[in-house]
């Protein structure tokens, strides 16, 4: 009777060992169905970035192992990275890197994570950097460089600085400039730019930027885990001067960029006419507003 009963719980035992563990490609399914109950959008893409992550797999070997059991402590390490996200942590923090135009990047809290509609900018950019050849190319305000590495890995002739005050930035920069291979073309340098520029860096044929332009009192608009987790030295203007950095990008772009050489900003949609106005007050020509996927004023092209 004993023999019975315990070749019997051992059978239960195995049965609920069976039950508990999961497949690679079902605890990634669990994870989008928790995501999408918690209310994010992007189910599939934070899903499978949150499991690739915390199981140390690449997105082939995810797909190829799908049908292993994962090991529990990993399961557990992927839940506790999903609860964290549901709190309010972004992925990109998360994990330590995001993709910005087909670029891995690394990314830490003391940068801005690259947005899609940030990518209208470099679509903007790109075809006149192209077609120059051999030029010069400044994204002012770099951050994590997305914008100036998505530039040099499209344009192979294209030589780009990436200049940025933040010294955790500047990190990023070269993180992210050496982990594309792209070190023989791309600088990150030191750069204020509120200050007056040192007239070693030389002209421009381009001027690309994503500056701080987001107003104080814009606060209250914002989402909690932007304003929780993001730089805000790299969000927020004062009240008083919304256009601070576009001034002193507009005044910096007559100076250094060469005659007929371009400069192109994402720009605060409240202040579009604005900011308009002013390049056209320090004389750039042809300053024009372009429109972002959701149809929002997003950026400006104007020309020296």
């Amino acid at each position: 009777m004993n023999a019975v009963f315990a070749t019997g719980r051992n059978e239960v035992q195995r049965t609920l060992r069976r039950r508990m563990a999961i497949t690679y490609n079902d605890l990634f399914l669990d994870i989008r169905r928790e995501l999408k109950q918690g209310g994010v959008i992007d189910t599939t893409l934070e899903a499978r970035e949150l499991t690739c992550f915390g199981v140390n797999k690449t997105r082939e070997e995810l797909t190829r192992d799908g049908r292993l059991y994962a090991p529990p402590e990993l399961e557990r390490r992927v839940r506790e990275l999903t609860a964290r996200h549901l709190a309010g942590e972004p992925v990109a923090y998360l994990i330590g890197e995001w993709e910005f135009y087909g670029l891995p990047l690394d990314i830490s809290k003391e940068v801005l994570i690259p947005r899609p509609d940030t990518e209208v900018l470099v679509d903007q950019a790109l075809p006149y950097v192209q077609s120059l050849g051999n030029c010069r190319v400044l994204d002012w305000c770099a951050g994590s460089g997305c914008i100036g590495l998505a530039l040099a890995s499209q344009a192979p002739q294209a030589h780009v600085v990436l200049g940025e005050f933040s010294d955790g930035a500047l990190r990023i920069c070269r993180q992210n400039t050496r982990r594309n291979a792209l070190t023989g073309r791309v600088i990150p340098m030191t750069v204020n730019a509120l200050e007056r520029p040192d007239r070693a860096l030389g002209e421009f044929h381009c001027i690309v930027s994503n500056p701080p332009y987001i107003c104080e009192h814009e606060r209250e608009d914002m989402e909690e885990n932007v304003l929780r987790y993001e730089p805000s030295q790299a969000l927020f203007v004062p009240d008083h001067d919304p256009l601070l950095f576009y001034r002193a990008i507009g005044e910096y772009a007559v100076k250094t960029l060469k005659e007929g050489g371009r400069l192109y900003v994402e720009i605060n949609r409240a202040y579009g006419r604005e900011t308009t106005r002013l390049f056209q007050s320090l004389g750039l020509r042809d300053v024009t507003l372009k429109k972002d996927f959701y149809d929002n004023e997003r950026m400006i092209r104007c020309r020296k």
